[in-house]
């Protein structure tokens, strides 16, 4: 069935508030700060394959923001339950409806509508869990499943709040004294990987619907994603606290070759939010080891095994890492050690050798200052296609709202 954007629907917006960030002198633009804005997660691709627009969420539906303008217009105007990514190759974004009655983790609907005219096709029926991923050549989604409900205690915890989409997690110590965000969250998953609740990874064909069992398991099966170049390739990741789990898998769309990307070697070392370089040769990852101040950011070839990890100083932490579209250098999002978001510039510090693991160190340039920010809500940042630009999210004004910043200092245009 198709339908039609109303042109009341595709209204735009005012020019978005600019200034300049007086700590690191870039630009900063607030996209949109409409109660109840959504962006994609880190690894979710949010932009046009032409590089011209980013897609997001608000309680009134699907907008896109223009990159060059700021400008945002609405798209669909729609109750929307998640907003996926948008197509690598066709000009659209998917997104889920799942009925109000309808508990989260139950039967949904996947959707996709045309950015430029509106028009919006049913892709498929779905029997439960969450579609992570959309392959390279835009025939398949990928996602998960539990095959069996979990404990209702464990049901429970994790759902987002509708208004700023950051997930709420309560729990109580042994003391019986409430538990902190942080604490209740660890202790949530500590009981949810120990419920050993069996899951399926499966596909969806985007041309008719068709799904097909990838890997089932009782492992804790999360975060599929897709190679952005070899569509039949996928990363996942088994789910739970980092120092109980070898994380990060890859196997074929087929559920053939199932591949352990990092093995632990050390008691309480932990590896993960890992995520693709934009040539789908490289699983890039954060690694820490219980020593004080062992952390990297850690990569490994798909192709050839080999193994690089640039060393982090305790103020380049980061919630989240990515990499620019040229694979030249890395941002973070910072954490309570450091508020900013920056970019990271890689430097190896030793000549490459076979089957050894090649070190590096990372150089830091500030982008902007998040000193007041709440990393309850995850900034989840995103380079543009162009690399000109991060657009994050946070709530340092008060509340969440969608900015931009750029990786270039501001240059004032000419007076006259």
């Amino acid at each position: 069935m198709l339908t039609i954007l109303s042109l009341a629907a595709a209204a735009t917006l005012s020019a978005p508030a600019s200034w300049v960030d007086p700590t690191t002198g870039r630009q900063i633009v607030r996209i949109d700060s409409t109660p109840g804005n959504y962006a994609l997660y880190f690894n979710y691709n949010p932009f046009t394959p032409q590089g011209d627009l980013m897609i997001y969420l608000t309680p009134e539906g699907i907008r896109v923001v223009d990159l060059k303008t700021w400008a945002t217009r609405l798209v669909l105007r729609a109750k929307v339950d998640r907003l996926l990514f948008a197509g690598p190759r066709s000009r659209s974004a998917y997104y889920t409806v799942r009925d109000v009655a309808v508990d989260d983790g139950g039967p949904f609907q996947v959707w996709r509508v045309d950015l430029d005219s509106g028009a919006t096709r049913r892709v498929a029926d779905v029997p439960g869990g969450r579609i992570e991923a959309i392959n390279a050549d835009e025939t398949l989604l990928a996602g998960e499943r539990e095959l069996e409900p979990p404990p209702p205690a464990i049901a429970a915890q994790g759902r987002r709040d509708p208004k700023t989409g950051a997930p709420g997690y309560a729990g109580t110590g042994p003391d019986g004294k409430p538990l902190s965000f942080g604490a209740a969250k660890a202790q949530w998953m500590e009981a949810r990987l120990a419920a050993r609740v069996p899951m399926e990874m499966y596909s969806i064909a985007i041309a008719d619907g068709r799904r097909r069992t990838i890997h089932r398991a009782t492992d804790w099966l999360n975060h599929v994603q897709f190679s952005p170049t070899d569509p039949k390739l996928l990363m996942f990741c088994h789910e739970g606290p980092w120092s109980k789990v070898d994380r990060i898998w890859t196997i074929r769309a087929d559920g053939k070759g199932l591949t352990r990307v990092h093995t632990r070697t050390i008691a309480g070392e932990i590896a993960g939010h890992e995520f693709w370089s934009s040539d789908g040769k490289t699983i890039w990852y954060d690694l820490r080891t219980p020593a004080k101040g062992a952390g990297w950011l850690a990569s490994y070839d798909v192709t050839s095994g080999a193994r690089s990890r640039y060393a982090l100083a305790d103020d380049q932490g980061s919630y989240h890492f990515t990499l620019s579209p040229d694979r030249s250098v890395f941002a973070g999002d910072g954490s309570n050690a450091g508020k900013w978001i920056s970019l990271f510039k890689p430097r190896a510090t030793a000549t490459p050798q076979p089957g050894l693991i090649s070190p590096g160190v990372l150089e830091t340039t500030r982008l902007a200052s998040l000193a007041t920010h709440d990393y309850t809500l995850e900034p989840n940042e995103h380079f543009t296609p162009d690399g000109k630009w991060i657009v994050y999210r946070t709530n340092m004004e008060g509340a969440p709202a969608i900015y931009a910043v750029s990786t270039e200092p501001y240059v004032a245009p000419p007076a006259g």
